[in-house]
């Protein structure tokens, strides 16, 4: 019994042996016909920003074509996360223009994102943001599973439609008893008083709880009473307290009293303008009413067409959103009745991210942008903003946005602590000198506002933003042609020229572009006059012959002033960049010293045997900015970002009154 016993249990153990040998083999075969799927590297677009994809590393495609300046890149080597990744990904040399893939990897925020102008790309400077990203090339890690998938910022939440990904931090209440999570949507913490600022009826922006902060002593509110006997939306505002402050409801024969009817204007006016309308919930339906009305009787003073001025309208709360732009209508009737079909948004008062997009998205082709309108932004605020407006608008004025405020009844002295930003105003505005800045002590005064602001918007010699660092100056050459140079290190030198001249905006209105070549003699190669697009331009670089002989800087200095700076615009700032290879034959101090008497902003560019100390001499103070030396012809090309950065960096450092 017991052998037939093990002999039974032997034969289990084999067939189970057997089985198991199968099943491992069956398997195997299973795995050789299950093909792993193949990694899918997403695409997105030029536009996208790093702070958009919540995703802390992550693998993209990007398309051809990011090089474009729209695609707004901030920082050099590590990038705020504001910028468009595909952009920084260019700027960084990871990428060229045709596209392709990369690595992305998020790290912590900075301070002082350094802007350099690199491939094609400038990227801007930024004082902070809350996170940064690296680009590398598209080598996975190992161990690394990369999302197939991105994962996008909410486009409901408020930061979102900012383009960021939002932070909670803990914050102490006005009180400073209790604490309460607020969510960061922007470069900086929005500070404590914001939250209460007139809006006590709703939470702050984006918080992620829903009750209410505490009421500070002497805060406009509109759950207080203050103004109105009338409530709306939840608030209630009683007579008497605010003087000046218009009633929610005053009696129909007194409001039309109160604006009484303006009569067209016809102006000589091509202005290109986007009025930015405060549609928070504290400025109430009322005054949101007032301002809609403010704004028609604007556009009818203007007499609206497109030979003269367009208007668009772009209306913000929490976040901005354009009610019709430039070219939705062309005349003042038309205007008229889109005003009037406006609704009030409602929301916080974030007039910094309002003029951020206005920047970014308004002025543009698609939006009926003509090129040589001047660009004129109206930003009209009830109070005072609930968001930071200095970095923003330094932006704007640097993009050739002549910015305006209106502020109607702005802060009484008790309520100043609550103000986010002090000095909002002027730190918004084109120039500080008064030109630029209304401020309206009550909604029911507002209409008195309407023929200065159009006499101001459509006085364009006095539009000072207008004028950019790459569209308004007269930029001359002054080019060595002199024997040692040689006629293929010419032909180096004019390509040079030529990459300089592409960066900026050639016209007859806007920069416009002259040569002088010379030798012992000197000879006019074309005048500012001479061409005013940037096709010509080039063409006629490309045509100047090469002509050989001595060198005597001196005196060209003195030709160009004569012959070619004398013809200057008034209007426009005058630089000198004059390229040689050697040690002048004459003198150069009094020739440098009257170019600087003139007005002329003048950069020195040594080549190989160029004398450092000369060039020191005819560059404009401080030498160090406006004097470059490179031993060979072929390494010219670097210099030309540096140049360009030098030119602008001076042009912005402008006083503003």
């Amino acid at each position: 019994m017991r052998s037939g016993h093990l002999s039974v249990s032997a034969s289990k153990l084999v067939l189970e042996i057997v089985l198991l040998v199968t099943g491992i083999h069956s398997n195997k075969e299973v795995a050789k016909k299950i093909k792993r799927p193949k990694f899918a590297v997403p695409q997105i677009n030029c536009d996208v920003k790093a702070g958009k994809i919540i995703n802390s590393e992550f693998m993209v495609k990007c398309p051809a074509g990011c090089q474009d300046p729209k695609y707004h890149v901030y920082g050099t080597g590590v990038y705020a996360s504001y910028s468009s990744v595909c952009g920084a990904a260019v700027h960084s040399g990871v990428l060229d223009n045709s596209g392709g893939k990369i690595l992305v990897q998020k790290v912590a925020g900075q301070s002082g994102y350094k802007g350099s102008y690199a491939n094609g790309i400038q990227s801007l400077s930024l004082p902070r943001w809350r996170e940064s990203f690296i680009i590398s090339e598209s080598k996975p890690q190992k161990g690394v599973t990369y999302p197939s998938t991105l994962t996008y910022s909410s486009a409901k939440n408020p930061a979102a439609q900012a383009g960021e990904a939002t932070k909670a931090y803990e914050k102490p209440s006005i009180t400073g008893t209790t604490t309460q999570p607020v969510t960061l949507t922007q470069a900086l913490a929005i500070p404590v008083a914001e939250a209460t600022h007139r809006t006590t009826s709703k939470p702050l922006a984006a918080s992620v709880t829903s009750s209410p902060r505490p009421q500070p002593v002497g805060h406009r509110s509109q759950e207080m009473g203050l103004w109105s006997p009338t409530s709306y939306a939840g608030s209630q505002h009683s007579p008497g307290s605010h003087p000046g402050r218009v009633p929610e409801k005053p009696t129909g024969a007194a409001f039309q009293e109160s604006w009484g009817s303006l009569e067209s204007v016809p102006l000589d006016c091509k202005v290109d303008l986007s009025f930015l309308i405060d549609g928070s919930t504290n400025i109430g339906k009322r005054r949101f009413r007032i301002q809609k009305q403010f704004l028609a009787d604007v556009v009818q003073a203007l007499d609206i067409g497109p030979a003269g001025p367009l208007v668009g309208v772009v209306q913000y709360g929490d976040i901005p959103a354009t009610q019709f732009n430039l070219k939705t209508h062309v005349n003042s009737q038309d205007l008229k009745a889109a005003i009037e079909k406006i609704t009030q948004r409602g929301g916080l008062s974030n007039v910094g991210r309002a003029i951020s997009f206005v920047t970014k998205n308004f002025f543009s082709k698609a939006n009926g942008n003509r090129g040589g309108a001047p660009n004129v932004a109206v930003v009209m605020v009830d109070g005072w903003p609930t968001d930071k407006v200095e970095e923003v608008s330094r932006v704007a004025r640097e993009s050739g946005i002549n910015v305006f405020f209106i502020t109607v009844e702005g802060a009484a002295e008790s309520e100043k602590q609550y103000v986010v930003e002090p000095n909002f105003s002027s730190k918004a505005v084109c120039r500080t000198n008064g030109f630029y800045s209304f401020n309206v002590q009550s909604w029911l005064s507002l209409h008195k506002t309407v023929q200065p602001l159009v006499k101001r918007v459509c006085d364009t010699d006095r539009l000072a933003c207008s004028k950019t660092c790459l569209n308004s100056a007269d930029i001359g050459f002054v080019i060595d042609g002199s024997s040692s140079v040689g006629t293929s290190n010419f032909r180096t030198v004019l390509q040079f020229v030529a990459n300089l001249s592409k960066e900026f905006e050639i016209s007859d209105t806007d920069t416009r572009i002259g040569a002088v070549q010379y030798t012992y003699e000197q000879r006019l190669e074309f005048g500012f006059d001479k061409y005013n697009s940037k096709n010509d331009i080039l063409s006629a670089i490309r045509r100047v012959g090469y002509w050989s002989g001595g060198t005597s800087t001196g005196a060209a200095i003195q030709y160009a002033l004569e012959q070619l700076f004398k013809k200057s615009k008034p209007n426009k700032r005058k630089v000198m960049i004059l390229i040689t290879d050697g040690r002048s034959y004459d003198d150069v101090r009094i020739p440098a010293m009257a170019a600087y008497r003139k007005g002329v902003i003048t950069y020195a560019i040594g080549i190989a045997w160029a004398a450092q100390d000369e060039l020191e001499v005819i560059a404009t103070h401080p030498a160090r900015d406006h004097s470059f030396f490179v031993d060979e012809f072929d390494n010219l090309y670097k210099f030309v970002p540096r140049i360009i950065q030098n030119i602008c960096t001076e042009f912005n450092s402008q006083p503003r009154n």
